[in-house]
């Protein structure tokens, strides 16, 4: 294999070029047209979750579950992602999906709702304890020093496509249509953070079924971080943040989380994610000397560590152990679509 240029270097690039690396690659490149882990990936939930609608995307989140606990706090806390019902329907649709994930191996359960959150309306939740909270931009920067360690050449504020290679592996999220003809557009999602308050370090990401609200300790401690997807969905790169949204989403804090309380917010900001037409990342040869590794719809962070490990075996030894048939490009034309249903 002759030299390998990786466009984005957020937490895909970083981690595609820390597993070549790892693997032996000698002339791995990675650039990114601004700076490491100053796109989405630095505006990201950082939510590291196992439960999934379908089996192609749980299987890639237990694949990566295993690198986050070996990095540990302060990187990842281990606090869990509980998903609550607030009527008969959604419980049943959480029930069903609970039993699907644990026939494949998620140890999904019934849980009860911390003393913090509001209950007298839930019907019912469910838990993933292993599931939880990580740093995205500590962790991409973190894989990037050890990569280059490993002799990975690192190019900042320049166009991948202005450099010589065999192969060019597209890790550029909503980007990544710029540089290949892939199915993929941005989205734009908006996240807010409370002013300060208490918060116990052991606050899970709570997730609300039907309407897909939540929030999260922030990373620092002390504040909550909000967000929820919009009922017109924003497509676009714009990283505009419509304050419209402000008093609703602060409302459904405070109704969840009654401490929050005489809160306010003290910032917010918009990421992109990069959705694809089923929400299932792109992963493989898509033309001569193009690799796509996008289109993840806003798990990419979480699932990085095995798609890395993966892609980086499959570049270098033709086959990766883990099977990556179910996100080939070819799907969307073969019919072969099972779209993904829990995109928050």
């Amino acid at each position: 294999m002759g030299r390998i240029v990786i466009a984005g270097a957020g937490a895909m690039g970083a981690s595609v070029a820390y597993h070549l690396a790892l693997l032996g690659a000698r002339d791995v490149v990675l650039t990114d047209r601004t700076t490491v882990a100053s796109g989405a990936t630095a505006k990201a939930m950082g939510g590291v979750r196992q439960q999934f609608s379908t089996a192609a995307e749980v299987r890639l989140a237990q694949a990566s579950i295993r690198f986050f606990e070996e990095l540990g706090p302060p990187l990842f806390q281990q606090v869990g992602y509980l998903f609550l019902a607030t009527t008969d329907r959604g419980l049943d649709e959480l029930t069903e999906r609970m039993r699907e994930q644990r026939a494949l191996g998620v140890p999904v359960e019934r849980a009860r709702l911390p003393a913090e959150l509001r209950a007298d309306d839930v019907r019912g939740a469910v838990a993933c304890w292993k599931d939880g909270l990580a740093d995205p931009t500590a962790i991409t920067r973190e894989l990037v020093r050890r990569a280059v360690e490993l002799g990975v050449v690192l190019h900042e504020g320049v166009d991948a496509r202005e450099l010589d290679r065999e192969v060019l592996v597209v890790c550029a999220g909503p980007h990544s249509w710029e540089l290949a003809p892939l199915p993929v557009r941005p989205l734009r999602r908006q996240l807010l953070e409370t002013s300060l308050l208490e918060v116990p370090d052991n606050l899970p990401m709570v997730v609300e079924h039907e309407t897909g609200f939540h929030f999260r300790r922030s990373q620092a401690g002390g504040s909550i971080v909000i967000a929820m997807a919009d009922i017109e969905p924003l497509w676009g790169e714009g990283a505009e943040v419509d304050d419209a949204v402000f008093d609703d989403r602060l409302e459904r804090l405070v109704h969840r989380y009654p401490p929050a309380a005489g809160a306010r917010i003290e910032r917010a900001w918009a990421g992109l994610y990069d959705m694809s037409p089923d929400a299932h990342p792109i992963i493989g040869p898509v033309g001569h000397g193009l690799y796509a590794v996008c289109g993840f719809s806003g798990h990419g962070f979480m699932q990085s560590p095995a798609v890395g490990r993966a892609v980086a075996e499959e570049l270098l030894l033709g086959r990766s152990r883990f099977d990556l048939e179910p996100y080939r490009l070819e799907r969307f034309a073969e019919g072969a679509v099972v779209p993904e249903r829990v995109v928050l």
